[in-house]
């Protein structure tokens, strides 16, 4: 890739202030966008990155945040929705509280944040949206079923957003990582009974045999929001470790 691809483009990305959205800001600001970040600690992100405060439950908030990211970059060409959160259990283990807390994250808050977004990004010449998904769409996995069920609430949302705006000229994709190397994961394992071996078996399920990086998730990301990939849209891109796609015979 260029190391000017993004020249000239404006980028936001929420939950940019940690993980795959601050791997993801950088990684676009490295490549010559100018990037904000929308997040609930804006303060976090490094220079020169920007800032935003945002919390993606608030709709005011969230169009607060959108029009000063956009005064401050000049324009939105490219969206990144990463903010989301995770949950565990089966179908039975979370009470309806929780399901509407995760929703209103996960799902609700791409629809907030790209609807503000929208008149600025159809002005853009080259404007792409991002959204942060998961394997947990396409596999089935234990105890995550309110996690799954908000992902794949994902999936469907950007394919059916890919149809609605492709004669606006904006490209919606959406990448699905297995299982990252964030600070969330990593406080998964903090609460396990065992963090080795929990973490080992998070190795295992992966055929790669180790978690997926920030970066690779980042660098999927910037592929599909690149105008290099201007006739890719509607489409999910597995950064997974072969999770979703192989299945490969037990070691001997």
């Amino acid at each position: 890739m260029s190391r000017d691809e993004f020249s000239g483009l404006k980028a936001v990305v929420t939950g940019g202030a940690s993980g795959i959205g601050l791997a993801t800001a950088q990684l676009l600001a490295d490549r010559g966008a100018r990037v904000a970040c929308l997040d609930l600690k804006p303060d976090d992100v490094p220079e020169p990155l920007l800032g935003v405060r945002a919390d993606v439950t608030d709709d005011a908030g969230v169009r607060s945040a959108i029009e000063e990211a956009a005064h401050l970059l000049g324009g939105i060409d490219i969206l990144v929705n990463n903010a989301g959160i995770g949950a565990q259990g089966a179908i039975e283990d979370n009470p309806d509280d929780e399901w509407r807390r995760v929703f209103d994250v996960n799902v609700f808050g791409i629809v907030r944040v790209t609807r503000a977004a929208l008149p600025h990004l159809r002005r853009s010449p080259s404007a792409a949206i991002v959204n942060t998904c998961s394997v947990a769409a396409t596999a089935g996995l234990p105890q995550r079923a309110l996690y799954s069920a908000t992902k794949g609430a994902v999936l469907s949302l950007t394919r059916a957003t890919a149809a609605d705006l492709v004669r606006d000229g904006i490209r919606v994709n959406c990448v699905n990582p297995g299982t990252v190397d964030t600070p969330w994961v990593g406080r998964l394992l903090e609460r396990a009974e065992d963090a080795e071996a929990e973490r080992a078996a998070l190795e295992a399920r992966q055929p790669m045999g180790r978690l997926v990086a920030t970066d690779e998730v980042a660098a999927a990301i910037a592929h599909l929001a690149s105008p290099l990939s201007a006739s890719t849209t509607g489409t999910d891109l597995a950064v997974d470790g072969g999770m979703q796609g192989l299945r490969l015979r037990p070691r001997n």
